[in-house]
């Protein structure tokens, strides 16, 4: 039984009511009781019909009609295959009822590296993505001049076809696509992508290809890969941060039915079975001795105490003028600490990947944002070129940096290679919470002055923070770029500005996380913006508008946000307004929080939203991204914290590491401000402003600052 029929045989063999609805399709189209899912792209399986021609690495036309486009980045929710799509066919002049996008596969040679991060995936293919369609057309247009012996400056294209207005000749891409394949792809300076004044598809909100699949449950994920013989695996892991395996007994795992195999790999104690339900059961009966090593005693406090040892130190990231003299001799001055925990990632599909090693060769299917780096992963275990390492992304049930990781997969690899045929491993969501990767704890210790007329004039902000960077490498001048982002670059003009940063040498394992070091530091800046604010008995907005009064972009997006807010309008009594903007990731955000407080806690009610992005590839896929990282930002806001109690990770799942949930999420509106410019991210920059805005809203309301995370009123 799979989870898509669990509901329906579950709920009608007991007896019970059954409520059936559809989403989006008409009856004809509803799914039937699905079959295992089949392992592959990730998409939605396609009827059979003739082999299609390559035009390039990103565009498959079949004779059908049917265009296909190749999407080297991750489809983790974020919407990127649509919006590769759109670009593609926007130059390709392909008709979008004939589109479908699948994830390409691991090939460096075409693509080079493929990981999804960053919120690169657009703003960092757009020319290429623009030239690859553009090039793919091109070529058709030149496939039917030689078909029709004409000059190829006389034809030009409709969706979907080649015309010749003179003859009226008219030609689909299907007919003409074998031949254009094999044509020589033009010069690139001859190539010129479309002006946005003629653009068809970019800039129109459009309905995501993967909807469908998704709604009907035919999209595959990796926990639904299943293969002939396939086995499944959990590891029992060291409890303790650091901790070691001294020794382990299997007798009692090995006697659970279905459980084939115990066995050690470097991450632990791996249990093998014929499912996940019978390997966890045999590895709640292992008998494991740890060494807990020099970390067993580590807390939340001691952490705490390292940060605020070590952040009056640290190298000189930025500096502008004289920012402590003039704190020093300010007559109005202020200082504040700002200080965030660990977060866990909280994927809402797990951790898994599945493997089979044979013949001297590895395949994956795997949910991952880096199938380079789990080509590059197996390939090292097993001691084989990275040709010889197959990668099947699949859809992927949320990633947040996290699935940029490869410990799961290598994990896969070192069970799969001891066991005869494919072996999907999995992590539980306790597994993942206990013993994975988090953002960094971070503090900021912050002072700023005002000058008589209660302007900001001078700003200090100390950073503590662990490394992200230091496991690639030394960094440059001891500074981790990660945690400095959002404060080296603080855009408000200030004649006197100094940035440091102090590394602590902490054990917890610490990765990329949602919109990474800007989440903490729009935080902090932000705040402390607002705290000099009032402290000068200014209106947090006119501050801005002043420090703002050179970033085009910034001012921008802080009106459009403020005007749909009605900032300064009058708000029901109990409810107060909060304000943040942050530029990251390419994209300049600023958000509007109104905010009560209810039975001693935040309630947050709306969010208005305005971004500049740069150019709009879709507006419905923006406006869902804005809705997504502020949710996920407002989740750490007021929920989000990871323990450490004698070393061990307190917290494990969704009940004592709680997410928003409908009751608590607010109205959110979203302003897209036009631009021509190149397109930035999407899928982070609207996680940074929330927290800010919600603790500025709370700032206005009670007259007290929110200085750590998540938010504890009172």
């Amino acid at each position: 039984m799979n989870r898509r029929t669990f509901l329906q045989v579950g709920v009608s063999g007991a007896g019970g009511l059954l409520i059936a609805f559809t989403v989006g399709c008409k009856d004809k189209d509803a799914p039937a009781p699905a079959p295992a899912p089949t392992p592959g792209t990730g998409d939605a399986p396609a009827p059979a019909r003739p082999a299609g021609a390559d035009l390039n690495a990103w565009i498959r036309i079949d004779p059908d009609d049917t265009v296909t486009m190749l999407v080297p980045e991750a489809e983790m929710g974020q919407g990127i295959h649509t919006g590769v799509a759109m670009i593609l066919a926007e130059e390709l002049d392909a008709d979008w009822a004939t589109v479908r996008a699948e994830h390409a596969p691991a090939d460096g040679a075409k693509y080079g590296r493929q990981s999804t991060g960053g919120s690169t995936s657009t703003r960092g293919n757009w020319d290429a993505l623009r030239a690859a369609g553009a090039t793919a057309r091109a070529m058709l247009i030149a496939a039917a001049a030689q078909q029709w012996s004409v000059p190829a400056a006389e034809l030009t294209t409709e969706p979907g076809a080649v015309v010749h207005a003179a003859s009226k000749r008219r030609a689909r891409y299907g007919e003409l696509a074998a031949a254009a394949a094999k044509l020589p792809p033009p010069a690139p300076d001859t190539i010129t992508p479309r002006a946005p004044g003629t653009y068809r598809l970019i800039g129109k909100p459009t309905k995501r290809l993967d909807q469908r699949p998704k709604i009907t449950g035919a999209a595959t994920y990796g926990l639904d890969v299943r293969l002939p013989g396939m086995l499944f695996a959990v590891v029992a892991r060291p409890p303790v941060v650091g901790g070691k395996l001294v020794k382990f007994d299997g007798t009692a795992a090995r006697a659970i039915p279905g459980v084939k195999d115990v066995l050690q790999i470097p991450t632990g104690v791996a249990v093998v079975a014929t499912s996940t339900w019978a390997a966890l059961k045999g590895r709640e009966a292992l008998s494991v001795t740890w060494d807990d090593g020099a970390h067993a005693a580590l807390t939340s406090e001691q952490i705490s105490k390292t940060l605020r040892d070590l952040a009056p130190g640290g190298v000189t990231v930025k500096q502008q003028g004289d920012a402590p003299d003039a704190v020093k001799r300010a007559r109005t001055k202020l200082a504040a600490a700002y200080e965030v925990p660990y977060l866990a990632h909280v994927t809402m599909e797990p951790l898994n990947a599945t493997c089979d090693v044979e013949d001297g060769r590895c395949t994956l299917w795997v949910g991952t944002q880096t199938p380079s780096g789990c080509q590059k992963t197996a390939a090292e275990i097993l001691a084989i070129p990275p040709e010889q390492v197959t990668v099947h992304s699949t859809f992927l049930g949320g990633g947040f940096g996290r699935r940029s990781q490869t410990d799961y997969v290598a994990e896969a690899v070192h069970v799969a290679r001891s066991m005869k045929g494919p072996v999907q491993l999995v992590w539980t969501r306790e597994d993942d919470t206990r013993g994975g990767f988090y953002r960094p704890a971070a503090l900021s210790l912050c002072e700023g002055a005002l000058d008589a007329d209660g302007w900001p004039t001078a700003w200090v902000q100390r950073i503590a923070a662990p490394s992200i960077l230091e496991r690639f490498g030394p960094l440059e001048g001891g500074v981790d770029a990660t945690a400095v982002e959002g404060v080296e670059n603080l855009p408000y003009a200030l004649p006197h500005l100094l940035v440091t940063y102090a590394r602590p040498d902490l054990p917890i394992s610490t990765w990329f996380w949602r919109s990474v070091g800007s989440s903490q530091n729009a935080w902090s800046t932000e705040c402390f913006l607002d705290e000099l604010a009032r402290a000068g008995g200014k209106d947090p907005l006119e501050v801005r508008r002043r420090l703002l009064k050179d970033k085009p972009r910034h001012l921008a997006v802080l009106e459009a946000a403020a005007a749909r807010a009605g900032w300064g309008a009058p708000l029901p009594e109990g409810r107060a307004r909060g304000l943040a903007v942050h530029e990251s990731f390419g994209s300049v955000v600023a958000e509007v929080a109104v905010v009560s407080i209810d039975a001693g806690a935040p309630r947050v009610h709306r969010v208005t939203c305005a971004i500049d992005c740069g150019t709009a590839v879709n507006p419905a896929q923006i406006e869902a991204q804005m809705e997504s990282g502020i949710l996920y930002g407002l989740s750490a806001a007021l929920h989000g914290a990871i323990h450490l109690d004698g070393g061990k990770v307190r917290e494990s799942n969704f009940h004592d590491y709680p997410v928003v949930r409908m009751r608590e999420a607010p109205r959110i509106d979203t302003v897209i401000v036009a631009s021509t410019d190149p397109p930035g991210g999407v899928g982070e920059p609207s996680t940074p402003p929330v927290a800010p805005a919600v603790c500025n809203a709370l700032l206005a309301l009670t007259g007290k600052p929110v200085r750590a995370l998540p938010i504890r009123l009172g």
